[in-house]
């Protein structure tokens, strides 16, 4: 699978408020809370029509960490480089951005990055160790 950003993700961007079954929830990468999930993807399968967090949230290992020091340049998405701290659980093949509302049935997936075919072949098996998710000097995503 390729990393991607959710189809309904774009919709929002491109129109905010109007497309998507979340009439008026926009997306805005830099004042919204927007967090990074480890995934299992021996629970989740991604789906172009996955909307919300709560398509994919049983896949969640350990807890989604809050993006800080969010940028946007020339259309690139980046932030902050994110450590997760004694980690465990299932295997983790892929990472989830998506912006939490507090509710998981209106928290708008974001991007899809999979970490294990798209991203050279990483399958982490947390240990209790910390896991660091270094993001590429080119930004997260760019649109």
């Amino acid at each position: 699978m390729a990393n991607v950003l959710y189809p309904l993700f774009k919709e929002k961007l491109f129109n905010p408020g109007t497309l998507g079954t979340t009439s008026g929830t926009a997306v805005d990468l830099i004042d919204d809370t927007i967090k990074i999930a480890l995934i299992d993807l021996g629970t989740y399968t991604y789906s172009a029509a996955h909307e919300f967090w709560s398509s994919a949230s049983s896949a969640l290992v350990g807890t989604a960490a809050t993006l800080a020091s969010k940028t946007i340049t020339s259309g690139t998405f980046d932030a902050a480089d994110v450590t997760y701290t004694a980690v465990t659980g299932n295997s983790i093949e892929a990472l989830i951005i998506f912006k939490d509302t507090g509710t998981a049935s209106t928290s708008p997936l974001i991007c899809f990055i999979d970490v294990k075919s798209g991203g050279g072949g990483i399958s982490v098996t947390p240990n209790g160790g910390d896991i660091t998710i270094t993001f590429s000097a080119s930004g997260i995503f760019s649109i």
